[in-house]
């Protein structure tokens, strides 16, 4: 999927709140990229799958974009997609760190090799495409979504492989009732874990 490095496909742009996770609450720019093969049947950004239907725009641009956010009160840049490491992110991160100086984040599966430098990398592996070794290594924030008791057990086998330092989380699927029991209950009992939630489905945010 990898194309011209001066250029990437991108589904949008957008200045908000980041909705999930370790920095949950804090102000955004996000830049979703296009295309994904990992196929997660509860996907939310189906959309953002195929390459061919969204427009390509150049790391400068994208770059200029991110700086106009920062002086709008942006803390830090994300990267999401799609799977965003479908694409050599090299060339975007050196433009972001050259023209707007914000901490760049990754949201990742980790199904393929880390390119681009980050000051933060969020890993949510799924268990039908478990991620590359390097990734479970290197996360700052491992996020596993949580449908079924499967999906306990796949975090815990995730969670054996990263560092002590890395952030837990467990993220029940969108209006899953059996996953959002099972992740209260797993995070009861387990203090190094924490609950993750969509705020930005419950407000109603981009």
């Amino acid at each position: 999927m990898i194309q011209d490095a001066a250029t990437l496909p991108v589904v949008e742009t957008f200045h908000s709140l980041q909705g999930e996770g370790h920095h949950s609450g804090r102000s955004a720019f996000f830049i979703r990229l296009a295309g994904c093969n990992v196929g997660c049947p509860w996907c939310d950004t189906k959309h953002s799958w195929p390459t061919t239907q969204h427009s390509s725009l150049s790391v400068d641009d994208l770059a200029e974009q991110a700086s106009r956010a920062r002086h709008n009160g942006a803390a830090f840049i994300v990267i999401t997609g799609g799977e965003p490491l479908h694409q050599d992110l090299a060339p975007l991160t050196e433009a972001l760190n050259k023209r707007c100086a914000l901490p760049i984040h990754l949201e990742t599966s980790g199904v393929d090799p880390l390119t681009g430098r980050f000051d933060w990398i969020t890993l949510s592996p799924k268990r039908h495409r478990p991620p590359l070794p390097l990734l479970l290594r290197t996360c700052h924030e491992l996020k596993v979504v949580v449908h079924t008791s499967d999906d306990i057990a796949f975090a815990k086998k995730m969670e054996s492989q990263c560092p002590a330092s890395t952030e837990r989380l467990l993220q029940p699927g969108w209006n899953c009732s059996e996953g959002e029991q099972l992740a209260l209950e797993h995070v009861r009992r387990h203090p190094i874990w924490r609950l993750s939630l969509q705020t930005h489905k419950w407000l109603a945010i981009q």
